[in-house]
């Protein structure tokens, strides 16, 4: 993940060195902890519409708000400073969201976490943000039994914070939800059994109009941009869509490109796709930084994923409805 980080920061230190003097950038990655283990683990995602906010201590040694931002469609976060401020000081923490948030995992947040630093040359500086946490009330009813909250947050962290503890009474405690955990018979026709089945669908199955309704997580229309980060923005412009990447064929970076999205829609629909959608944007990036031989390799690579080739995966696609 860091040489993700690392490759974006060139990109940005390359558009602001004839520009601003100095400019500070920090990111980072929101997680639905669904089984509430205080980890990322392969129940947890991504989360999208998210708040997060940075408190910094003050001159009187008070914690005042200097920024909060909103995270997008991968559940990525980013904030841009002037100048070259020490951020180790800081803290991060999800503050709120948007809107309601998916299986109600805006219950309670994770502990803050400290920003910490990558880059810091030619007045430029880059800092990532271990992953962020946002927690149901009380764990899903798939999680192992086992699971439980290991890492509650500090207590010395929950003053930088003020917003989560009122939220708290909100929220009904673990009890009340009981009755909703019996019907388990309800379980199979719900839409997160097929995420948690093995499958690989190539870029054609993608493209065929009675297999539209899987396109759930981003459309034909999203732009790659958006998707992928600047990095491709530079490589591909900002007008091309997720739609016209997939019939992108006979040049190295095209097929890359076509791949990529492919191993991009199947990670958000199975769980046991060889890549999740995270480690697919950063190989994309990492490929359009190298040589046309790494290009290949990974478009190569993602092929024999997106044909199931390896993990024995096969398309599970079946008409919409």
């Amino acid at each position: 993940m860091d040489s993700f980080f690392f490759t974006a920061f060139l990109v940005v230190a390359a558009s602001a060195i004839d520009g601003a003097r100095g400019a500070t950038v920090l990111s980072g990655t929101v997680f639905c902890d669904q089984c509430k283990d205080g980890q990322v683990s392969l129940f947890d995602y991504p989360l999208s519409g998210m708040k997060v906010t940075m408190v910094c201590p003050g001159s009187d040694g008070q914690f005042i708000t200097w920024r909060e931002e909103t995270t997008n469609w991968l559940g990525n976060y980013g904030m841009r400073f002037d100048g070259t401020p020490n951020l180790s000081g800081c803290y991060t923490q999800v503050s709120g969201s948007n809107g309601q948030v998916p299986n109600g995992c805006g219950a309670t947040a994770g502990p803050a976490k400290s920003p910490r630093l990558l880059f810091n040359m030619f007045d430029m500086a880059m800092y990532a943000v271990d992953p962020l946490l946002s927690q149901p009330a009380a764990p899903m009813p798939f999680c192992p039994r086992s699971a439980a909250p290991t890492l509650p947050p500090p207590p010395p962290q929950q003053s930088f914070f003020p917003p989560p503890p009122p939220q708290q009474p909100l929220f009904p405690p673990p009890p009340p939800q009981q009755p909703f955990l019996p019907p388990v018979s309800r379980l199979p026709p719900t839409p997160p059994l097929p995420f948690l089945e093995a499958s690989a669908c190539p870029h054609q199955k993608w493209m065929m109009p009675e297999y539209r309704c899987y396109w759930k997580v981003v459309g034909p229309d999203t732009k790659v941009w958006v998707v992928f980060g600047l990095i491709a923005a530079r490589k591909y412009g900002t007008d091309i869509s997720l739609g016209q990447a997939m019939i992108g064929r006979g040049d190295p970076y095209r097929t890359l490109l076509r791949e990529g999205t492919t191993s991009l829609l199947n990670s958000y629909n199975s769980i046991q796709f060889p890549f999740n959608s995270i480690s697919v944007v950063e190989h994309m990036n990492l490929a359009l930084t190298g040589s046309t031989r790494q290009v290949l390799h990974t478009a190569f690579t993602f092929m024999k994923a997106n044909l199931g080739i390896g993990s024995n995966a096969t398309c599970r696609f079946t008409s919409c409805k």
